[in-house]
């Protein structure tokens, strides 16, 4: 079967793989469609330390039940599905605690493993969501559940004040989770097709940092208190810095994203603010349901989060032009039938 191969950083090629064995407990799914994100361009090039090399990449799936699962009504053939591309060992410390999305051996699709960016693969039934939502919806479902699992991990409630710092895929996520959650909702970036995005996904009211001053507007969004969480989706030391800065007395901070080089900062904060400082890291079940069903209801803007819709044949020229100028791109989704 015909699969897009990450050889080394920078070469992505359009080449044949074997099939893939389909285990017991696993089942056997034709791709339909897979999204790409940030992590997929930090991997072509060379940022991402958890890589293997070569690689095939992909973890934002849209697929089809090759063979009916016997005793599974929902997984009939030709059942739509959405995938959880992460595994769990079911026996270290965060497993242990039910906390599976943290597991200290998991191996992540398209990361440690083999992704989806070819004809077909074999994946754990508790991994695969069934739902009636269309290829492109399907793809986001992931990237959107990283940004809800962060809004369960900053414990946000209805009416406080959250604020996003980064508007792409997965702060997208936050944002319509944190707003879903009936709390007032501030998005923050430096582009604004990515702030317009945001507003759609249920922002009150979005900030350009580049140009204007994120202190001055948030003092003045908040009555002088700064919000009472924030979701850090960027993971830069001056963003990082930043959470802490501008986040109000007794607050939460969450980190999705991780900086690439040490942060310093005036950790004189942490105390005097009594902070609760929360690290999320990919996502719950409870999640995908979550974001499976605002999708089906409709309360997400699909359409304008997809920047294209490519072939498997034109990933490699994707990956180069992603590469060079990445401002231009909000998703991108590869299509592998028809």
């Amino acid at each position: 079967m015909k699969a897009a191969v990450l050889k080394q950083p920078g070469a992505v090629t359009i080449e044949e793989v074997p099939d893939v064995p389909c285990l017991n407990g696993t089942v056997l799914l034709k791709v339909e469609m897979v999204g790409l994100c940030g992590s997929d361009l930090n991997a072509f090039r060379g940022k991402n330390p958890m890589m293997r090399f070569p690689a095939i990449l992909g973890h934002e799936i849209a697929a089809t039940v090759v063979n009916s699962v016997p005793g599974d009504e929902a997984l009939h053939a030709g059942a739509r599905v959405a995938v959880s591309p992460y595994t769990s060992c079911g026996t270290c410390a965060s497993c242990v605690k039910g906390r599976q999305n943290a597991c200290e051996f998991n191996e992540t699709l398209g990361v440690q493993r083999d992704g989806a960016l070819k004809e077909y693969v074999a994946v754990a039934r508790e991994k695969i969501f069934p739902t009636v939502l269309s290829g492109k919806e399907r793809c986001l479902v992931e990237p959107l559940t990283v940004g809800f699992h962060s809004v369960s991990r900053g414990r946000v409630t209805a009416g406080e004040t959250v604020a996003v710092i980064g508007c792409g895929g997965v702060g997208l996520g936050a944002v319509a989770g944190s707003s879903m959650r009936g709390a007032r909702t501030i998005g923050i970036d430096v582009d604004d097709e990515k702030l317009a995005l945001a507003r759609s996904a249920g922002a009150i009211v979005t900030i350009n940092s580049k140009n204007e001053n994120v202190n001055n507007r948030l003092r003045e969004l908040t009555g002088g208190t700064g919000p009472d969480v924030i979701i850090e989706a960027i993971g830069l030391p001056d963003t990082f810095r930043a959470a802490v800065d501008e986040v109000a007395f007794s607050g939460r901070v969450v980190y999705i994203g991780y900086a690439k080089e040490p942060v310093a900062y005036e950790t004189r904060l942490f105390v005097q603010k009594e902070l609760d400082i929360l690290g999320s890291r990919n996502a719950l079940p409870e999640d995908f349901h979550a974001v499976i069903r605002m999708l089906e209801q409709g309360l997400f803007p699909v359409d304008e989060a997809i920047s294209s819709i490519i072939s498997l044949d034109e990933v490699p020229e994707a990956f180069r032009r992603w590469n060079h100028d990445p401002t231009k791109v909000k998703k991108i989704l590869v299509a592998l039938e028809g």
